[in-house]
């Protein structure tokens, strides 16, 4: 009786464990599947970011027929996942701006468990300085920058820096024509200023220097790389082979008159000839780091002589003839004058829709560099994000003598061999347009002499150009700039990305 009893018990008792190790078991075999699952999550996401270095690879590497799929392996060199690509190319002219890609990843153990990432390629534009300079500066106390600037030359900054101001040079000699001089110590045309120093009768001041509480010298860096500027100019010939040669954007020869006068309105472009223009004169000029003004003796750098003395002058438009609408193409808006060209006027804005950019140069082999005038706002019809400008000047991108008194200027702006500003117009001549009130800049300035948008006296007084003047950085122009901007780098770069 009790035999059986004990044997009872004993079968009841080892069921009950044999149940609960069942359970034991299976609870470690699901424990263990979920820690392999959890690893595979992980893994896939591994294997996706693979995929977009993969791609990244193939478009630094020119690689036009990448493989969208391909085996991961682990160390051992044993293939334990896949991933797979998709991309959508954003293209101007037949060329890549930037490129969407989505890269999906899963191992082989678990394929079900699959992770996209996507991500945007792009390479860094000018866009990423509101001040690219090949040459020695001097920025005035009113100027608001906001946005990294940078110079291959010396800089004297005296205005509002919101970013980094940084320069290639160690030292560099400040002339009295950035307000410096070896007479003495202090401030003024012909001293040199306390944080400079004199020396074999020169005024030796840092990299970068300020002689304001404007400027945060905290983010003045010097010396710092020196931009290659023929590295980052634009190929012109390139350009007009794409509008001229191969049939996209627009083209316009040599006008045969004084250049062309345009305005933009969205979608079209109005085009006139200029044919007959007022020398207007007794101007002063910038050539390299130079000051060069009407009646100097004449030099190599003044733009024409007479008699020994520099003639500076500059042509105003007196009469033109219209030559149409031209709706601006929406898979191309590259267009390139081969002639002067003057842009807007005093009492019309220029409105961008999508990305737009207009070059003037002349290519025709003649020794005669084209230059360019703004003349009235630029506006965008949305915003940067959609909308972008710029302009490439072969030799100087100048504001025009009857500009705004308030002008807003959007975009990209390079002049790259001469520089970008504003003449001296004399009061004595000029008036009311010697002198405007503001110049607000959203963009980027690349220019290749010394920039000046701004007029005083060694005294300090004010006398022509733009009494106060902003300039912004478009961070939306970086990396989706329109076509042929100049980039900093040729290498791509991820610049946005998701899981998805």
């Amino acid at each position: 009786m009790r035999k059986g009893i004990i044997t009872s018990y004993v079968l009841v008792f080892g069921v009950i464990f044999l149940l609960f190790l069942a359970g034991l078991l299976s609870f470690i075999l699901f424990q263990f599947r979920i820690s392999k699952q959890k690893i595979a999550w992980h893994e896939a996401f591994n294997i996706a970011e693979a995929g977009l270095q993969y791609y990244k690879w193939c478009l630094n590497n020119g690689i036009e027929n990448c493989s969208t799929t391909k085996d991961y392996y682990d160390l051992s060199g044993k293939a334990i996942g896949k991933f797979e690509i998709q991309f959508k190319s954003n293209k101007s002219c037949g060329k890549l701006i930037s490129q969407k890609i989505v890269s999906t990843g899963y191992t082989f153990d678990f394929p079900n468990l699959k992770r996209k990432i996507s991500a945007f390629y792009s390479k860094e534009s000018v866009a990423k300085y509101s001040y690219i300079l090949n040459s020695n500066v001097w920025v005035g106390a009113d100027h608001i920058v906001k946005g990294p600037y940078h110079s291959n030359g010396g800089i004297r900054f005296d205005g509002k820096n919101f970013s980094t101001v940084s320069s290639a040079q160690s030292n560099w000699v400040c002339t009295a024509s950035f307000g410096c001089g070896p007479e003495g110590v202090g401030y003024g045309i012909g001293l040199c200023p306390p944080e400079c120093q004199i020396i074999n009768f020169e005024c030796i001041c840092p990299g970068v220097f300020s002689t304001t509480q404007n400027s945060n010298r905290d983010l003045f860096l010097y010396p710092v790389f020196q931009f290659d500027f023929e590295g980052i100019t634009v190929d012109l010939a390139q350009v007009k082979k794409t509008t001229k040669d191969d049939g996209l954007g627009l083209y316009f020869g040599p006008s045969g008159a004084y250049g062309y006068h345009i305005l933009i309105d969205g979608d079209y472009i109005n085009v006139k000839k200029v044919t007959q223009v007022n020398m207007i004169d007794g101007l002063c000029t910038i050539v390299n780091d130079k000051v060069i003004c009407q009646g100097d003796p004449c030099t190599s750098e003044c733009p024409r002589c007479s008699l020994g003395k520099c003639i500076v002058e500059e042509p105003v438009i007196l009469s033109e003839t219209d030559l149409g609408n031209f709706l601006i193409p929406s898979d191309c808006g590259a267009i390139f004058f081969e002639d002067n060209l003057w842009i807007g006027n005093e009492n019309q804005t220029s409105t961008i829709k999508g990305k737009i950019t207009i070059v003037s140069a002349n290519l025709t082999g003649t020794s005669q560099k084209t230059n360019v005038w703004l003349q009235g706002n630029i506006e965008y019809s949305s915003s940067s994000e959609v909308d972008g400008l710029t302009i490439i000047s072969q030799n100087n991108l100048l504001i025009g003598l009857y500009s705004p008194d308030i002008m807003n200027l959007k975009g990209i702006f390079v002049a790259q061999k001469g520089f970008f500003g504003r003449n001296y117009y004399p009061c004595s001549k000029y008036l009311p347009y010697c002198k405007r009130d503001l110049l607000k800049i959203t963009g980027s300035i690349v220019s290749s002499g010394r920039v000046g948008t701004k007029w005083t006296t060694p005294g300090g007084q004010f006398v022509s150009g733009y009494l106060n003047r902003e300039t912004y950085i478009d961070p939306n122009l970086l990396y989706n700039p329109p076509i042929f901007t100049p980039f900093l780098s040729s290498e791509f770069k991820i610049f946005k990305w998701e899981e998805l």
